[in-house]
């Protein structure tokens, strides 16, 4: 096998390990995920215990002109240590990609960013 090839099934074994293990440990009554900052409109840091992942939200395209007002959005809406759910979708770029859902309110992210105005469903999530 070529490095390359190795370095791809290695990332792709990543991309479905790690949202088994928070969905997993969630179900199984382990600590919850915890946004640990929230990087631009559509990316967040997402931690459980001492790992931390680049959690992409899925389902959400935004206009670069709105992309700042829609970050500042989602740091008040989503303070440091909120806890959620993650539905994984896939991976992209090395990028978990998923549904984010708030534990307190059992909302998903994406739908409350468009709900306050920005961005739109992309064509994947049916528009």
């Amino acid at each position: 096998m070529s490095r390359r090839l190795l370095i791809r099934v290695w990332r792709a074994l990543l991309a479905l390990v790690v949202p088994l293990t928070l969905v997993l440990g969630a179900a199984t009554g382990a600590a919850a995920a915890e946004v640990l900052q929230v990087r631009t409109a559509t990316l967040l840091q997402v931690g459980d215990q001492n790992r931390s992942y680049s959690v992409a939200l899925a389902c959400v395209d935004l206009a670069p002109a709105e992309a700042a007002a829609a970050r500042d959005w989602l740091r008040a809406d989503l303070p440091r240590r909120t806890r959620v759910n993650l539905r994984p979708l896939g991976a992209d770029q090395g990028l978990l990609v998923a549904h984010v859902q708030r534990l307190d309110r059992g909302t998903d992210l994406a739908s409350d960013l468009m709900a306050a105005g920005y961005g739109q469903r992309t064509k994947e999530c049916g528009l």
